[in-house]
Formats: C-alpha cells, sequence, structure tokens
C-alpha cells in the first residue's frame, strides 16, 4: 500500500508548521521539496533528519519507500 502525495505533504507539515512543501510522487518514489526558515544554520544532514524523522513511520510501515528531499532556506530558495 502506498501513501499520497498529500499525506506525506501533511506528515511533514506537522514536524515542520512553517514549511511551504511540494511533494511528487507516483505511488513508489517520491520528491520533496522542503522551505523552511527553521532550516537555518542547519547542515544538509539535519535538514534531512528532520524530514526524516516525520515520514518514519511511513517508511517502516512500508507505505513510504524511497524518498528524495530538497531542502531550501526562503532566502536559498530565493536567491535561486
Amino acid at each position: 500500500m502506498s501513501i499520497s502525495n498529500d499525506a506525506v505533504t501533511e506528515l511533514i507539515q506537522t514536524r515542520l508548521p512553517d514549511a511551504q512543501i511540494t511533494v511528487q510522487g507516483d505511488g513508489y518514489k517520491y520528491q520533496a521539496e522542503v522551505i523552511s526558515a527553521s532550516f537555518q544554520g542547519l547542515s544538509k544532514v539535519k535538514r534531512h533528519q528532520a524530514i526524516y524523522a516525520a515520514v518514519s513511520e511511513a517508511i517502516s510501515s512500508g507505505q513510504l519507500h524511497a524518498l528524495t528531499i530538497v531542502t531550501y532556506t526562503p532566502e536559498e530558495k530565493a536567491a535561486l
């Protein structure tokens, strides 16, 4: 059983309520872009750990198999 893009978004939003989140997926592989001011000063690893903590239950249950994560602070995203 797979998880919907909206459900992945909700899981991340629960952990990072200030975040702007875009999730795309096909029921097997997902990609999440997460923009949050709370990433300020955090390494890429720490940012990813925050996302994985939010979706860990879905991963361990097998609903979420593969997740590619891209994270930005609002300033980093604006500079692109």
